[in-house]
């Protein structure tokens, strides 16, 4: 399924719109990852444990959106808004949530 954060597909013309989907992840944050953070934030560099964390949470919300999107009829996911926050008590969660408008394309 193609997924795009543009609101059109250059070449290919949007022959129904299917509505709009949405997929979440939420997941918590690990006391040792923290802890690693911390010492990252003091010594520099980058925290590749976060980084796993936010790629993975990412790839769970756009494989929910684009399950939702084929369960309407659709091929294609236009004009794909990703959201990042922390939630829960001190930020203890993160929470990437994608949303578009699923199509079918020619």
């Amino acid at each position: 399924m193609l997924v795009t954060t543009t609101n059109a597909i250059e070449g290919r013309r949007i022959v129904e719109y299917k509505g709009l989907v949405a997929g979440e992840a939420i997941l918590g944050a690990n006391l040792f990852r923290d802890i690693f953070a911390s010492v990252r934030d003091i010594v520099g560099g980058r925290s590749g444990s976060y980084e796993k964390v936010l790629n993975d949470a990412r790839q769970t919300a756009i494989g929910e959106l684009t399950d939702k999107a084929a369960a309407l009829g659709a091929n294609a996911v236009i004009g794909v808004d990703l959201d990042y926050e922390t939630i829960g008590s001190n930020g203890s969660m993160l929470m990437v949530t994608a949303a578009g408008t699923a199509v079918r394309i020619e």
